[in-house]
């Protein structure tokens, strides 16, 4: 082996294990927020907002991160050290549990703080991986440390579940949130460690791209209809969203072990069909399976309303996987795979705003329903089904869609939080992403 291969080696191996601690976190940490919430007093409402409000906080710095990187000189110092913010985040998390106190507003603080410093490190962090991993080694490298960090995901999740369930038996709760956190912290402490082992061969390039120019280009690729709908889409899906877990674990009595395993089915499920998947796309084409996934997600909400059997849920929540796992991996091969090089950055966080900000909206609207319904079981039931009916009406922009082609490619996405109602929230790996030249026209394979 030459002596060039071995710091390859060296980063390729220290990518691995930020991304399975990384994960880790996510399956122990963030994940049983809203849990913890619930079991510190709040209401449905004020959970189901924790869940989703945080995020346009993370969304809206995520804009400065292209001028942080310039600002920093370097996209390794701004990811170590929005990784070292992002554990500390979990230690008043830590003290609030022993208390067993912990304001509203304290919680939203910290909660934000942890989104704050999680999703503004994501922009760099995807484009040092760009400068890090050779172009060759990309596919399968990526594909790799997806499965690792998928497994530690579930793992981190199923074992938190486990130890809420014996605590919570032992009638303390609140001392396996405490530890849950303190693991949390302790597996992103020992991603950051990782990150920090990994060279920066140059500063990245990355150039920002004005909003005017953003939305020429929207125009010229003809893909307003699809990111119109995206974003609809998400406004209706988060009415109810967020009020899962306080419907999981009140209206509905789950325990925490069974709350694990249906939200753990969710994932399983869309990690697990996602290559079969991409296979069906490439054999019908990107265009139907978003139809499929559209219309197969419409549905999901209102059909929590029919049974509260556990093994219908789960039956219900692997099939929610799979839909979700269909609209995610569409959307990413019509949307994301013809953004240049330079220039993926600063278009997939003008996204993440404005779907940060579709997604707080829903809650929003949700949560004031739910609220004028006085959070009963018919509430919860009157929400999922208003939410499906229009997620519905939203569909029917899909039959405004182009035909198009599109190269169907592997897609590797990092999961950034667990939801019972999606299975996940993901986020492309844009260093995964094939660099290919738009056609002539300008208007590439985007619709």
């Amino acid at each position: 082996m030459n002596r060039r291969a071995n710091p390859i080696r060296r980063d390729l191996a220290a990518s691995t294990g930020d991304g399975t601690a990384f994960s880790l976190m996510v399956g122990l940490g963030e994940t049983y927020v809203p849990a913890f919430a619930l079991a510190l007093g709040l209401g449905g409402v004020e959970t189901g907002l924790l869940a989703s409000v945080p995020l346009i906080v993370g969304a809206l710095l995520q804009v400065v991160a292209p001028r942080a990187i310039a600002l920093v000189g370097s996209a390794r110092r701004w990811v170590i050290g929005c990784a070292t913010l992002q554990a500390l985040s979990f230690v008043p998390l830590v003290w609030g549990a022993l208390a067993g106190r912990l304001p509203a507003a304290g919680l939203f603080a910290i909660v934000a703080f942890y989104w704050a410093a999680g999703l503004a490190s994501g922009p760099a962090w995807n484009v040092w991986m760009e400068t890090l991993v050779p172009r060759r080694l990309r596919p399968r490298f990526f594909a790799v440390r997806s499965r690792f960090a998928h497994a530690a995901v579930l793992t981190g999740f199923l074992v938190g579940g486990v130890l809420l369930a014996a605590t919570a038996h032992a009638g303390r709760p609140l001392v396996g949130f405490a530890a849950l956190f303190a693991a949390a912290a302790l597996a992103r402490a020992v991603s950051a460690a990782f990150l920090a082992r990994h060279r920066e061969p140059v500063v990245p390039e990355v150039r920002i791209v004005p909003p005017r120019e953003l939305v020429a280009r929207v125009r010229a690729t003809r893909s307003g209809t699809l990111l119109g709908y995206m974003i609809l889409l998400q406004v209706t899906v988060y009415l109810a969203a967020p009020y899962f877990t306080p419907y999981m674990l009140g209206p509905l009595g789950l325990s925490y072990g069974e709350y694990a395993v249906l939200t753990g089915a969710a994932f399983a499920a869309r990690v697990a069909v996602f290559p079969l998947l991409g296979r069906v796309a490439e054999r019908f084409g990107a265009r139907t399976l978003l139809f499929w996934g559209g219309f197969s997600v419409a549905p999901v909400a209102a059909l929590w309303t029919l049974s509260d059997a556990f093994a219908y849920l789960f039956v219900l929540q692997v099939l929610s996987g799979i839909a979700w796992g269909a609209f995610e991996l569409s959307t990413l091969l019509l949307f994301f795979e013809t953004i240049p090089r330079a220039e993926r950055v600063s278009i997939l966080t003008a996204f993440n705003v404005a779907n940060a900000g579709a997604l707080v909206t829903g809650a929003l609207l949700g949560g004031a329903l739910l609220a004028g319904l006085q959070e009963t079981p018919g509430a919860y039931a009157t929400v999922f089904v208003v939410s499906s009916a229009l997620r519905l009406l939203a569909a029917l922009l899909l039959f405004r869609l182009p035909a198009v082609h599109v190269t169907v490619r592997r897609v590797v996405t990092r999961t950034v939080a667990v939801r019972p109602y999606v299975g996940a929230i993901e986020r492309p790996i844009l260093a995964a992403v094939p660099r290919r030249p738009p056609a002539p026209d300008g208007g590439g394979t985007t619709p």
